[in-house]
């Protein structure tokens, strides 16, 4: 499906590529092309908190004759161009071009503070996982929300305190783009299975050559109460966050399909998707297997990532309130009531549906996120890996060097040890003693 940013449009074919960088994401990880931007104009490259998008709509068609004449800037636009090029079209470490892409579900992605659908860890995890993907030429798929209030923004007030505001997201400046139908209007999809009919319209962000994909219920389709499911990052309202876990797990199954992805294996990024495991299951047993079968089959494709110390930082939902969401659903995957359910019951705490559980019990590759992590995280649900046989393993969490190292550092890096960026992952590259 065709994507576009209403706000460039009408671009100078002589600078098209600044369009094209500008909406992805690769150069928010690349020196050189943040360079190019600040370039056009420092003070509101800063002013406007490095966001290219923002940055291009406030330019006129002098600004973009001036650009044209000035040697300096085009000699570095066809060179960072041609950067941008090569990047995209250069497989480093994986090639190869036939393996279905990991489908990666997660409630929030830190990728740039342009896009503020983020919280903290998780989300910056989650973003440095879809940029080292698209590094490493990883086939990979991301789905996730468009917060059009974000999460929050920490000031300082003038009594002193810390207070909190809202970041509200404008969608027409961020390095986003609309999912476009075949009529050219926005993709809007209905959330299947859940009446009254919820929609969700989709965008897309480029991140390198990995695309993620945003549902957004905050559209006229949507009654008052259901354009709020996609507000807010972590909706204190348990019923509201119930519905938001649902449009994230079947909603995004759903877009998926739509636009006609499919994948090989199903990664949870915490528990907050888990819903998209029985979408699976469905989808195998539409595909002619048993019940049984398509179980197994998605225990073997599947893998849930835990990122929390507590026990009480699970969602927990009442049995009534889930059944009612999901009491017509379950017919789909050939269950009752009470056997969705069992996927969800903490044998410690019976009393509710504890999404935590529920992915664990549909992924057979379970990880925390340090080697400690796991040792506190098998503490936690001791009685459950017991009953199941289940085991965790773990994975310390890392980041994607490019984007946090700092740029005079970066280019010192270059100095002393040339391409360093290549050989980052080779460990004996980096034993030696520099002064």
């Amino acid at each position: 499906m065709k994507t576009k940013n209403i706000l460039l449009e009408n671009f100078p074919e002589e600078l098209i590529n600044l369009k094209k960088i500008a909406l992805n994401l690769w150069w928010s990880w690349n020196p050189r092309a943040r360079e190019l931007f600040r370039q056009i104009d420092p003070y509101l490259w800063e002013e406007l908190s490095h966001n290219p998008i923002s940055l291009l709509k406030r330019l006129d068609d002098n600004d973009f004759k001036a650009l044209l004449n000035n040697h300096e800037f085009m000699k570095e636009y066809n060179l960072v161009s041609a950067l941008f090029k090569d990047y995209l079209n250069t497989s480093k470490i994986y090639t190869d071009e036939n393996t279905l892409p990991v489908a990666y579900f997660c409630a929030e992605f830190g990728l740039h503070h342009s896009i503020p659908i983020y919280s903290g860890g998780l989300g910056f995890l989650a973003g440095d996982i879809l940029k080292e993907a698209s590094d490493m030429n990883l086939p990979f798929v991301g789905v996730g929300f468009m917060y059009s209030n974000g999460y929050l923004k920490q000031v300082i007030g003038s009594d002193g305190w810390q207070n909190s505001e809202n970041q509200n997201i404008n969608k027409d400046e961020a390095p986003i783009e609309r999912v476009m139908d075949k009529d050219g209007k926005q993709l809007i999809i209905q959330v299947p299975f859940i009446d009254p009919p919820i929609y969700t319209a989709v965008w897309k962000v480029n991140v390198g050559k990995v695309e993620l994909y945003l549902l957004d219920t905050d559209i006229e389709q949507n009654s008052p109460w259901d354009r709020g499911i996609s507000s807010h990052l972590y909706t204190p309202d348990m019923n509201q966050r119930l519905r938001q876990q649902i449009v994230l797990g079947i909603g995004g199954y759903a877009v998926l399909e739509t636009l006609g992805i499919k994948y090989s294996i199903l990664h949870l990024n915490e528990g907050h998707p888990a819903f998209a495991l029985f979408e699976r299951i469905r989808y195998f047993i539409n595909q002619g297997v048993s019940k049984e079968e398509a179980l197994q089959k998605v225990k073997q494709t599947s893998v849930f990532t835990t990122h929390t110390p507590l026990a009480a930082a699970t969602d927990i939902y009442s049995f009534e309130n889930v059944g009612s969401y999901f009491k017509d659903y379950v017919k789909t995957l050939n269950m009752d009531l009470n056997e969705f359910f069992s996927f969800g019951i903490n044998p410690d705490n019976p009393h509710g549906f504890n999404m935590t559980i529920l992915a664990m019990s549909l992924s057979n590759n379970i990880n925390a996120v340090s080697k400690k992590h796991k040792n506190v995280t098998e503490n936690i649900w001791k009685n459950f890996l017991i009953k199941t046989n289940k085991k965790i393993d773990y994975v310390t969490n890392g980041v994607h060097i490019p984007t946090w190292v700092n740029y005079d550092l970066y280019k010192k890096y270059d100095e002393l040890i040339g391409s360093w960026l290549e050989i980052q992952d080779d460990i004996n590259c980096f034993d030696m003693d520099i002064k």
